[in-house]
């Protein structure tokens, strides 16, 4: 989920990623509508990445759309970066020293 939190503009995207297929547009809106998808989402324990440039680009695509391959990079960060938050590693993982650790 990214969001834009400038009132007159904001906007939320929400994405869907099953661990195959190049995530997809699921839900997006403005305004109130996007009020409406971040608090659902928030309730479902979906982590909100706050982002302005990245939900404008994202609110360009069509429900049901992969996001385009230049924006994998990006998006692949931000997924592997709430599975650590959530404590969720590759099974083998050993992280560098220096990296950021978690608890299983």
């Amino acid at each position: 989920m990214t969001q834009d939190t400038d009132k007159k503009d904001k906007r939320a995207v929400g994405l869907k990623y099953d661990g195959n297929d190049a995530p997809t547009v699921v839900a997006k809106g403005f305004g109130d509508l996007a009020d409406e998808i971040i608090n659902l989402a928030k309730q479902s324990g979906v982590l909100v990445h706050e982002d302005p440039y990245l939900s404008e680009l994202l609110a360009r695509m069509d429900l049901g759309q992969e996001i385009p391959e230049n924006l994998y990079y990006v998006i692949a960060e931000l997924i592997a970066f709430s599975y650590v938050l959530q404590g969720k590693t590759p099974e083998n993982w050993q992280p560098k020293p220096g990296q950021l650790k978690t608890q299983v």
